[in-house]
C-alpha cells in the first residue's frame, strides 16, 4: 500500500512539474500575453441635456410670494440692510438693487474686486445666478453665504428685493400651449374621415341609380 502511494504522489508531482514548465514555455514564446480582463460594473454618465431644468425663471417670479422672500431675507440681515438710506454692514445696503451694476450699486463701499469687476447689472438672471452661488457667480468674492438652491426661494427673494426699491419688468412667462389642441386635430381628422366615406357612399349611389 505505502508503495501504491509513493507511486501515486510522484505522478502527481511530475504532472505539476509538467505544468509549470508548460507555463514557462508559453510565457517565453508569447511574453505579452495577459489573461483576459473581466468586465467590472459599467457607470453610464446621465445626459445632463435630457435633465430637467425646472419651471423656468419667469414663471417662479409670476408664481411667487414676496412676503415669503421677506422670511428667507432674514437670512441677510446679519450682513445687509434693505430700508432707503440704511447703513451699510458687513455687505452693502440692497435697497433698488435690481437693475443696477454688479458691484457698484453702493458708492463707496469696498467691494470685492471679483464682484466690482464682474461688469453687467442686476438683472432677475443674473440675481437668480448670484443667490443660488455667490461663489459660483463671482470667484473670489467676499462673501461666505452659500446661496439657495431652492429656486422659487430666489424668486421670492427677488420679488422682495423688488418691493424695497423696484426693479426692471418682470419677464413674461413662457405661452404654454393648451393640451386640447391635439384632441381637436383628432377630432378633425377623424370628421374629414367621415366626409370621405360619405362621400364614397354617395358616388355609390349615383352609379347604382344610373345603372
Amino acid at each position: 500500500m505505502t508503495d501504491r502511494l509513493n507511486t501515486i504522489f510522484g505522478w502527481l508531482l511530475f504532472a505539476g512539474v509538467v505544468a509549470l514548465m508548460m507555463r514557462f514555455a508559453m510565457n517565453l514564446i508569447m511574453p505579452d500575453a495577459e489573461m483576459p480582463e473581466q468586465p467590472g460594473y459599467v457607470i453610464e454618465a446621465a445626459d445632463a441635456g435630457g435633465a430637467d431644468q425646472g419651471p423656468a425663471l419667469a414663471t417662479l417670479l409670476a408664481g411667487g410670494d414676496a412676503a415669503a422672500g421677506g422670511n428667507s431675507f432674514a437670512k441677510c440681515v446679519a450682513c445687509h440692510t434693505i430700508d432707503q438710506g440704511g447703513a451699510n454692514g458687513i455687505g452693502p445696503n440692497l435697497f433698488g438693487v435690481l437693475g443696477q451694476p454688479v458691484g457698484q450699486h453702493v458708492a463707496g463701499f469696498d467691494y470685492s474686486s471679483a464682484l466690482a469687476d464682474h461688469g453687467g447689472e442686476w438683472t432677475y438672471e443674473n440675481m437668480d445666478a448670484w443667490l443660488s452661488s455667490p461663489r459660483a457667480f463671482a470667484n473670489g468674492t467676499k462673501m461666505s453665504f452659500a446661496g439657495l438652491s431652492d429656486p422659487q426661494e430666489r424668486a421670492n427673494v427677488m420679488l422682495y428685493l423688488m418691493e424695497n426699491g423696484g426693479g426692471p419688468a418682470l419677464p413674461e412667462p413662457p405661452v404654454e400651449e393648451p393640451a386640447a389642441e391635439e384632441g381637436d386635430a383628432a377630432g378633425a381628422e377623424e370628421g374629414e374621415a367621415v366626409a370621405e366615406d360619405a362621400a364614397e357612399e354617395g358616388a355609390e349611389a349615383e352609379l347604382e341609380a344610373a345603372a
